[in-house]
């Protein structure tokens, strides 16, 4: 009951925020689209704690600044592979092991592997990672690395 209270009410602060207009009938509308989809989506069980994570909230607070230095300071490197006249990249793709016990602990570190530029998760499994880098650097500095970690953390306990 308490993903789903939590789902209304993250949903119904998208639609205003997305919205704007704070009219009766777009509150409304927007009361009504909310709850439909909290009907549908539990219709369908996907409101648990994997479909609606909400548990993550305090610790994604932590995490996304971080991730979001590193993902600018990725960009610079890689901005600056590319305007080097000898174009320096060793493409490189690495497998590890990574830390995290959870479906959404695996699936907050393979995608900030992703988002972060010259790096991409190939393969996203419990056991590997198969991970593309644009560098040999970049690509090794993804084994037991301070984002495994971080992703770790941010997980919390299965």
């Amino acid at each position: 009951m308490f993903h789903s209270i939590s789902l209304f009410a993250f949903l119904y602060l998208f639609w205003l925020l997305l919205s704007g207009f704070f009219t009766p009938f777009l509150l409304s509308a927007g009361v009504g689209s909310a709850l439909a989809v909290v009907w549908f989506a539990q219709r369908m069980d996907v409101v648990d704690h994997e479909g609606h994570p909400i548990h993550l909230g305090p610790r994604a607070l932590f995490y996304w600044p971080w991730l979001l230095k590193e993902i600018v300071k990725s960009a610079w490197e890689v901005s600056r592979i590319i305007l080097h006249p000898r174009l320096p990249i060793s493409p490189t793709l690495v497998r590890f092991k990574p830390t995290q016990m959870t479906d959404v602990g695996l699936v907050i570190h393979a995608q900030s592997i992703t988002l972060t530029p010259g790096t991409i998760t190939i393969e996203a499994g419990p056991n590997e990672f198969l991970v593309h880098g644009l560098t040999r650097s970049g690509a090794e500095g993804v084994i037991d690395s301070e984002m495994d970690r971080r992703a770790t953390a941010c997980e919390g306990s299965p």
